[in-house]
């Protein structure tokens, strides 16, 4: 297993995970639109005590997602970017964006959710599992 390592812009936060991915997504709701200022986000889900952050100490925002779970945003509050999320749709699970991983050549994403706000220049892999909104279970 390969450890992943990764951080924000400025380098401030650092972190490693010692594990695989329990899943990873691309989202395409408006908070995710919004929060990464990209199109989609893609996140890799965790166990919470996977991730450990080696250096700094991310800034935390609470919001209601489109879901209507509880979300916390985790970011840099010298360069704002946006390293973690969870919900309290999934308690004990973390999820790290894309674009904080140092090499990310080795992501595949396994679903889409939210297509039905997709953009209409995003492509959509019709080889993966999408869902209309957040799957449920």
């Amino acid at each position: 297993m390969k450890t992943i390592t990764g951080g924000c812009l400025c380098g401030a936060i650092r972190y490693e995970i010692k594990a695989e991915p329990m899943r990873v997504a691309n989202c395409h709701c408006d908070d995710c639109r919004k929060a990464t200022g990209a199109a989609f986000a893609t996140m890799l889900f965790f166990k919470e005590g996977d991730i450990v952050i080696t250096q700094g100490k991310p800034k935390a925002f609470d919001h209601t997602a489109d879901s209507g779970n509880a979300m916390i945003k985790e970011f840099c509050d010298n360069c704002g970017s946006q390293v973690f999320g969870s919900s309290a749709g999934r308690p004990g699970i973390k999820n790290v964006k894309v674009g904080s991983i140092d090499d990310a050549a080795f992501v595949k994403p396994e679903v889409n959710v939210y297509v039905s706000r997709a953009l209409s220049y995003s492509h959509i892999d019709k080889n993966l599992n999408n869902f209309d909104k957040m799957p449920t279970g």
